[in-house]
C-alpha cells in the first residue's frame, strides 16, 4: 500500500503540471516548437538520471531512493509557474525530470521485487495507482483552473506530494524488504537461469547473457514506443483540445482526465487480463486499440469524439509499459529496469520536440497521428520478444 501511494503521488504531481501547461506556455510566450524543446527537458532530466538511479538502487536499496526521488519531484513541481522565459522553463523542467525519472526507476525496481515475492503479474496494479493519481491530479487541476493561478495550484500539489512522501515513506522504509535472489542485483542486465518471478513472461535466458540483453532491448523499445504515446497525450492533449477542437479550459483538462481514468481502469484489470489472455496477447491488443484511438482523437472534428479517442488510447496503452518493465526487471533486476526505463523514457525525450516541429510544419492533429504509428510498433515488438 505504501508503494502504491508513491505511484499515485507520482501520477498526481505529473498531471498537476500537465493541466497547467497552457498557462505556463502563455506566461513564457512560447511557440509549439519552443514549447516542445522546453518539454524535452523533462525527459532529458529523466533519461540522464535513470542509469544513475539504477546503480543507487543496487547500492542503497530501491526504497530509500524512491523516497528521495519523490521528495525532489514534489519540490520541483511549483517551479515552472515562476518562470518567464523558455530557457528558464527548460532549466527547471530538467530538475523536474530528474525527480520524475529517478522515482520511476526506484519505484519500479521496488515493485519488481514485490512481483517476485508474490509470484503473480501484479505490476499493472502498481501502475493503476499512478493512473489514479493522474486522474485525481487532472480532475483537481481542471476544477481549480478558473479559480486559482498556476502558481498556487502547483504549490499546493507540491505540498501534498511532500506530505504523502513523508507518511508513505515511513511505512515503506519500516516494512520488511522483499526477498530477492542476490544474482539479480549483481547481474549486468541479465540473470542466471532459473530466476523466475512468476510473472508469466517466460523469462529465462538459459544462462545466455546475449539473449537476455537482446530481450531487454526489445522490451525497452516496446516501452519507448509506449512512452512516446503517453508523453504525447500528456503534453499535447490540452493544447489539442483548446486550439484545434476549441474546447474550454475545463473540458480540455477533462480530456486528460478521461484518458487517465481509462488507463486506471485498464490497469486495475491488468493482472486479471494478463492471466486470462497472456501478457504478449494483452500487449498486442492494447497497442492496436491505442493506435485506433489516437487516430480518432487526433482527427475528430468534435470534442466528444476526441474524448472517446483519448479513452481508447488510455485503455490500449494501460498495460504495455508496466508489463514491459516487469519483464525487463525479471531478466536484469534494477539494472534491467533502469535500462528498459531509460529506453522507454527516450520516447518522451523525442516525443515533445518531434510533435512540436511536426505541428509547426503541418498541424498538431497531423503530428499526433505519429502516436498511432508508435502504438502499432509497440503492439508488434512483444511478439518478437516472445519468439526470442
Amino acid at each position: 500500500m505504501a508503494l502504491t501511494a508513491f505511484f499515485a503521488v507520482d501520477g498526481f504531481l505529473f498531471a498537476a503540471w500537465v493541466v497547467r501547461i497552457p498557462d505556463v506556455r502563455s506566461q513564457v510566450n512560447a511557440s509549439h516548437s519552443a514549447l516542445g524543446l522546453a518539454l524535452l527537458c523533462v525527459s532529458a532530466g529523466a533519461v540522464a538520471t535513470m542509469p544513475i538511479v539504477g546503480r543507487l538502487c543496487l547500492r542503497y536499496g530501491s526504497r530509500p531512493v524512491t523516497v528521495a526521488s519523490l521528495a525532489l519531484l514534489a519540490l520541483a513541481v511549483p517551479l515552472p509557474a515562476h518562470t518567464h522565459s523558455v530557457a528558464t522553463l527548460g532549466g527547471v523542467l530538467l530538475l523536474f525530470g530528474a525527480g520524475y525519472g529517478g522515482a520511476n526507476v526506484a519505484m519500479n525496481s521496488a515493485a519488481v521485487e514485490i512481483v517476485a515475492e508474490l509470484r503473480r503479474p501484479v505490476m499493472p496494479s502498481f501502475h493503476a495507482g499512478y493512473s489514479l493519481g493522474g486522474l485525481l491530479g487532472a480532475g483537481a487541476g481542471g476544477l481549480l483552473a478558473g479559480s486559482i493561478t498556476a502558481g498556487w495550484s502547483l504549490a499546493l500539489g507540491g505540498l501534498l506530494g511532500l506530505v504523502v512522501t513523508a507518511v508513505a515513506g515511513v511505512a515503506l522504509l519500516r516494512s520488511p524488504a522483499a526477498r530477492t535472489a542476490p544474482p539479480v542485483a549483481a547481474a549486468p542486465l541479465t540473470v542466471p537461469t532459473g530466476t523466475g518471478t512468476g510473472t508469466g513472461s517466460g523469462a529465462g535466458n538459459d544462462g545466455n547473457p546475449t539473449h537476455a540483453r537482446l530481450l531487454i532491448l526489445l522490451l525497452g523499445l516496446t516501452a519507448l514506443c509506449t512512452a512516446y504515446g503517453e508523453g504525447a497525450v500528456a503534453d499535447w492533449t490540452t493544447l489539442h483540445l483548446t486550439d484545434d477542437v476549441h474546447a474550454s479550459a475545463g473540458l480540455a483538462a477533462a480530456g486528460y482526465a478521461a484518458y487517465a481514468l481509462a488507463m486506471t481502469t485498464g490497469r486495475v484489470g491488468g493482472t486479471w487480463l494478463s492471466v486470462r489472455l497472456g501478457q504478449t496477447r494483452l500487449m498486442f491488443l492494447g497497442g492496436l486499440t491505442a493506435a485506433a484511438g489516437m487516430l480518432l482523437a487526433a482527427l475528430a472534428p468534435a470534442a466528444p469524439l476526441a474524448l472517446a479517442g483519448f479513452v481508447l488510447v488510455g485503455l490500449g496503452l494501460a498495460n504495455i509499459f508496466p508489463l514491459a518493465i516487469a519483464r525487463a526487471g525479471a531478466e536484469g533486476g534494477p539494472k534491467g529496469v533502469a535500462f528498459a526505463s531509460t529506453l522507454g523514457y527516450g520516447g518522451m525525450l523525442v516525443g515533445p520536440p518531434v510533435i512540436g516541429f511536426l505541428a509547426d510544419a503541418t498541424s498538431l492533429p497531423v503530428a499526433l497521428t505519429s502516436v498511432a504509428v508508435a502504438a502499432t510498433v509497440a503492439a508488434v515488438l512483444p511478439l518478437t520478444a516472445r519468439r526470442r
